[in-house]
């Protein structure tokens, strides 16, 4: 006796095919020029394969800071840059962060107190968008 898909609800769901998920962004006019140099440049067709190859990117870069690795740039004559990336920081250890010491004069303090003990401060639209970022 063949079992149907009423008898196991189980095999009728892997028989069923898997729905692509769809994806729309709203670019701004410069990040849509970017997009579309990009994918000229890379002889990408479609923004599935553009999207795609930049999750695979994302995603590898993310898994090195989760390492502590940095991520770096090497010229042909070794000159060395790190990405700075401030979302990626997010999933670096909290050992791999740089940490500086500033050493306050008392007049800088004075000046800070003075700042911080002032009118209240209204945060520009340019200002919260870049704190988002």
């Amino acid at each position: 006796m063949a079992l149907t898909a009423k008898d196991n609800p189980k095999a009728a769901l892997a028989n069923k095919p898997v729905r692509k998920s769809k994806f729309q962004a709203d670019l701004a006019p410069a990040e849509d020029s970017m997009v579309r140099a990009l994918k000229t440049e890379l002889q990408l067709t479609s923004n599935t394969d553009f999207l795609s190859d930049a999750l695979t990117l994302f995603r590898w870069a993310v898994s090195e800071r989760k390492r502590g690795h940095r991520i770096v740039s090497e010229s042909v004559t070794g000159e060395r840059h790190v990405l700075v990336f401030p979302r990626l920081e997010r999933v670096a250890p909290d050992l791999a962060l740089p940490q500086i010491d500033i050493r306050w004069t008392q007049a800088e303090l004075e000046s800070l107190a003075a700042l911080a003990s002032g009118q209240p401060f209204e945060p520009t639209d340019a200002l919260i968008r870049a704190m988002r970022q």
